[in-house]
């Protein structure tokens, strides 16, 4: 059977005082004697009492929940975000309440009634691949509860956002492959109206520009899985003049390229290079190993937390809105190195 929750009461029984006194008590209540509150918190320490937090964010009006919405869990990216949000948060003694869309904009209309329903402090969010309307995260807007956009983000929501530098990192992962000796360059880009697809074909066309290569618009594909960009590269590769490198849109859809290369008879990095975008685990693992771009998800998570944390302590204020850039860096491996042997 399960036992019974200690409350004050019970620790106002034994000690023979009124609950209201036990309450302060616990407060570190200047006006009760240190003795009455030395004995309060040690019995409650004893009896293994933890506040009711319904109860307190009924008199607060606070939940201490922060909601959290990613298009995916499972991806490294998203998982080190997340690690980030947590720490910062729990910290500040929040807890965090995390949903993922899959990539999906009706699980992410559901899920954001969800939240709204659990009467959460506020949100953190980075947006379904499908989603074009914003809608639905008016709600929170309207109802007072702060937004923070992380990754993927809007001019459409008033909202603080945290990105990382992807114009800078997009533009040193390609100047790498120029600098290699490649320039037939192929890029595996996002949908056009994501904000990350935009901002990694900016940095992809101002290297391209740097060492004055033109761009060609037939070098650049919508592909950003893994197992598209094995069907993609497939076809592309059988072809004579194909790409003598790749830089994909995300570690995944460049590990989806070397997987075609090697089914093509095509080596890494010999024939043709590959570069990714987020320095995921599997871009540590794969074979061979990948030349990415470090977008510090762990670090944008808790810039992200602390935004959000900050926005909460001011939530009457007239504070502007503020986007914070994260730094990227290069982490160059195998895949790309021309004179590997």
């Amino acid at each position: 059977m399960r036992s019974r929750q200690v409350t004050i009461k019970d620790i106002a029984k034994r000690l023979g005082i009124s609950p209201s006194t036990v309450s302060r008590a616990l407060k570190d209540h200047p006006d009760i004697s240190y003795n009455t509150r030395k004995a309060v918190q040690e019995l409650a320490q004893i009896l293994g009492y933890k506040p009711n937090e319904v109860a307190l964010s009924l008199r607060t009006s606070q939940s201490k929940i922060i909601g959290v919405i990613v298009p995916e869990i499972v991806h490294h990216f998203f998982s080190s975000i997340i690690s980030g949000i947590e720490e910062v948060a729990n910290e500040a003694g929040y807890y965090v309440m995390i949903f993922q869309t899959n990539e999906s904009y009706k699980k992410e209309l559901v899920y954001s009634q969800t939240l709204i329903s659990s009467r959460i402090d506020g949100l953190i969010v980075s947006f379904s691949k499908e989603t074009t309307d914003f809608e639905h995260f008016n709600t929170f807007v309207k109802n007072n509860i702060p937004i923070v956009l992380f990754d993927r983000v809007t001019d459409d929501l008033e909202a603080d956002k945290v990105l990382s530098d992807d114009v800078k990192g997009a533009f040193l992962i390609t100047e790498h492959l120029i600098q290699q000796g490649y320039r037939r360059i192929a890029h595996y880009g996002s949908p056009d109206y994501m904000n990350i697809s935009q901002s990694r074909l900016k940095g992809y066309k101002n290297a391209l520009e740097k060492y004055n290569i033109p761009f060609d618009k037939d070098l650049v594909f919508k592909c950003d899985t893994h197992e598209d960009s094995i069907k993609l590269t497939q076809k592309i590769f059988s072809e004579k003049n194909h790409p003598d490198a790749v830089f994909a849109v995300n570690d995944l859809t460049a590990t989806g390229v070397i997987v075609a290369l090697r089914k093509t008879g095509l080596r890494v990095p010999e024939d043709v290079a590959v570069a990714g975008y987020t320095n995921a685990l599997v871009s540590k693992i794969v074979d061979p190993p990948l030349s990415t771009v470090d977008q510090h998800g762990y670090e944008m998570g808790q810039e992200a937390a602390r935004m959000l944390l900050h926005r909460l302590r001011k939530r009457n204020s007239e504070t502007p809105f503020e986007t914070r850039i994260v730094k990227t860096n290069l982490v160059i491996r195998e895949s790309t190195i021309k004179n590997n042997k």
